[in-house]
């Protein structure tokens, strides 16, 4: 999240979009909510309510930022990474304050993103820029609503387990399809070239 807020701070001349400044207020909210759990995660207790409101507060600007870029037409790929950290850090923060409740596996959550992006270094061809599908992004929304939903207080126990365990799957089988996505076109891209070379 700091590579990207750098990003955005590197510019020359600098500029922040109100979409930035949309993204750097989550970036801010995500921060407290770090600030929340570190001291629970310490005690073995519950964040309580003060983290489901800033998170949920985090999780909800997330569709303002997108919007912002779009209607003012001020989208960019600093902007963008920016977006794609603020996310991953939300997701990553809730899941450390979920462990507690739901047991040190919700860390899968948090981590997968971060598994994927080291993945990439040794395999560059998941670096590639895969096309936009609303599956991808409403499984993407899923996970911090799951993680707000297991750590609200008074929700029962067994649901707030149901939909994290679902949005653990579902984020598996999204990540599991975007590896195999890659490779293929790879693989397709590859046998092109090949062909090209035997032609000429």
């Amino acid at each position: 999240m700091a590579n990207g807020a750098a990003s955005v701070f590197n510019r020359k001349p600098l500029l922040t979009t109100a979409a930035d400044r949309v993204t750097l207020l989550r970036a801010v909210l995500v921060a407290c909510c770090a600030a929340t759990t570190v001291p629970a995660l310490l005690t073995g207790t519950a964040p309580g309510m003060p983290l489901v409101a800033l998170g949920a507060a985090a999780f909800v600007l997330d569709a303002v930022d997108g919007t912002v870029a779009r209607r003012l037409e001020c989208a960019n790929p600093a902007g963008g990474r920016l977006d794609v950290q603020t996310d991953a850090a939300l997701v990553l923060v809730l899941s450390c304050a979920a462990v507690p409740a739901v047991g040190p596996w919700v860390l899968a959550i948090g981590l997968m993103w971060y598994a994927f992006v080291v993945a990439g270094w040794f395999r560059p061809e998941l670096n590639r820029t895969l096309p936009v599908k609303r599956l991808r992004k409403l499984i993407g929304a899923f996970q911090p609503f799951a993680l707000l939903l297991a750590l609200t207080p008074g929700v029962p126990g067994g649901i707030g387990m149901a939909a994290v365990v679902l949005a653990l799957v579902a984020l598996a089988a999204s990540f599991g399809r975007d590896v195999v996505e890659l490779e293929q076109s790879d693989g397709k891209r590859t046998g092109r070239h090949s062909s090209t070379e035997m032609v000429n």
